[in-house]
């Protein structure tokens, strides 16, 4: 039976140029290079420079995958891009990058899952496909997380960073068996219980301010990997696919002990394992996208190989998708 599948035809990224490492941020907080690295495996991160928005870095990176998908801007007929950091409260961001594109028709909306924010917009994106509203999809993750950073909090402002990285997904008929290229299956989840546990203290309807990231760091960890390999084995038995099938695992890059533990706890070996966190940091929507475009440009993720993404997120929210590239 034939199906339409989303098919992922180009990807691209960017990084502000304010490359900061843990010997320069350990300049103005109180902490360590090593300290950061023993608990994270960050050694170093990106900053916005001033006057630099989200809109800014998510235009860019979707230059970079419509060059490299060989597609003009006038081709998109859907914008979707997730984000926690937005340039203003209202309109969405993605209308922005859509106007910076020159793109009037079609729509665009943002997405609001944090870290987990890219996975939630290409299951969006992908349903979108499937239904035949949309047949092209500009997807992105961008965010500028120093802007929502405490400096005084050294538990939290040494793990983020900037970035922003996009996808575009095109209609294609598929069989429906796990041979197509695209999209196989997307899980996403979530769990209000657990908001006090990492959030923002501010917003429009409670404080009237922006406010600053809050974290309880062993509270996060304790729960990611189990409700990181619960939405992958989901996705394991919805296509019958197992660990030994797949060619790369991209996890959402916010510390390398609970990637490390999430490739152990499924079978996934680490010569697997897509790691961008240790140059990027933790920037929320935009890890995985940046990491799936630095390993399709350096040539490990090949056409038709199977890809497992998984990203964990304030809400709690956590999601798989499982694709052929």
């Amino acid at each position: 039976m034939s199906v339409l599948r989303s098919v992922i035809v180009g990807s691209g990224s960017y990084l502000p140029e304010n490359l900061v490492t843990n010997d320069e941020l350990a300049k103005t907080v109180d902490t360590s290079d090593e300290w950061i690295r023993q608990r994270t495996g960050i050694e170093q991160r990106h900053f916005a420079a001033e006057g630099e928005f989200t809109s800014d870095l998510g235009y860019k990176a979707a230059l970079s995958a419509l060059e490299n998908a060989g597609m003009d801007a006038q081709e998109i007929d859907l914008i979707i891009c997730a984000t926690a950091t937005p340039d203003n409260t209202f309109p969405a961001t993605s209308v922005a990058i859509q106007n910076m594109l020159g793109i009037n028709h079609g729509a665009a909306f943002d997405m609001q899952a944090v870290c987990s924010g890219f996975v939630f917009a290409l299951s969006t994106a992908d349903l979108y496909i499937q239904c035949g509203k949309a047949k092209a999809v500009l997807v992105i993750g961008a965010e500028t997380f120093s802007r929502i950073l405490d400096f005084d909090d050294r538990t939290t402002c040494v793990l983020f960073g900037d970035g922003a990285g996009a996808v575009i997904l095109k209609a294609e008929e598929g069989t429906g068996d796990v041979s197509d290229r695209g999209i196989l299956t997307s899980h996403i989840r979530s769990d209000g219980r657990h908001k006090d546990k990492l959030f923002v203290d501010g917003g429009p309807s409670t404080t009237k301010t922006t406010g600053y990231l809050r974290m309880e760091g062993k509270e996060v960890f304790k729960h990611a990997v189990g409700m990181i390999t619960d939405v992958i084995i989901d996705a394991f038995k919805a296509t019958g696919i197992t660990a030994d099938d797949l060619d790369w695992f991209v996890p959402h890059q916010a510390n390398k002990r609970i990637i490390d533990a999430s490739a152990k706890k499924l079978g996934i070996p680490s010569e697997k394992v897509v790691i961008t966190v240790n140059r990027h940091g933790n920037t929320s929507a935009a890890s995985i996208p940046l990491a799936l475009n630095e390993a399709a440009r350096d040539g490990r993720i090949q056409k038709g190989d199977l890809v497992m993404l998984e990203a964990m997120g304030g809400g709690f929210t956590w999601g798989s998708v499982l694709l052929r590239w």
